[in-house]
């Protein structure tokens, strides 16, 4: 598996260019250029916000499992693949969900950075206090 000094992959541009193939998929759907039944992207964009997300749901439960199993293997080489399978599934499935709803990864990327520097505890905190006002 790589390691965090890996920086061979750049990972802003990476989703940038997935996020770009997932909106032009998403567009080609809504002309009607898309079949569902042929394409996956098209046939998750046609089953609206409710089955994207709900898709979103259950490969996170996968992902959620796959690093349990990964964990009990005690990082198995074959339990990490796993892992890595599903978060890859997980991610693009949140790709779709990006696209669905105008938004992009950079519009994720950029709140994390925003977020940079500040406590985990202090952001929830922070949050919890704006939505009680």
């Amino acid at each position: 598996m790589s390691s965090p000094t890996n920086k061979s992959i750049n990972v802003d541009s990476g989703l940038a260019h997935l996020a770009d193939v997932v909106d032009q998929r998403r567009d080609a759907f809504k002309a009607g250029s898309a079949d569902p039944k042929t394409s996956y992207t098209a046939l998750l964009f046609s089953k609206g916000d409710d089955g994207i997300l709900k898709k979103i749901g259950e490969e996170a439960t996968e992902a959620v499992m796959a690093a349990k199993d990964a964990r009990n293997s005690n990082l198995a080489a074959e339990q990490q693949k796993l892992l890595i399978g599903e978060m890859a599934d997980l991610w693009f499935h949140c790709l779709i969900a990006l696209s669905q709803f105008n938004l992009r990864p950079e519009d994720v990327i950029a709140e994390l950075d925003r977020r940079l520097g500040t406590s985990g505890i202090e952001e929830k905190a922070a949050r919890k206090a704006a939505n009680s006002e």
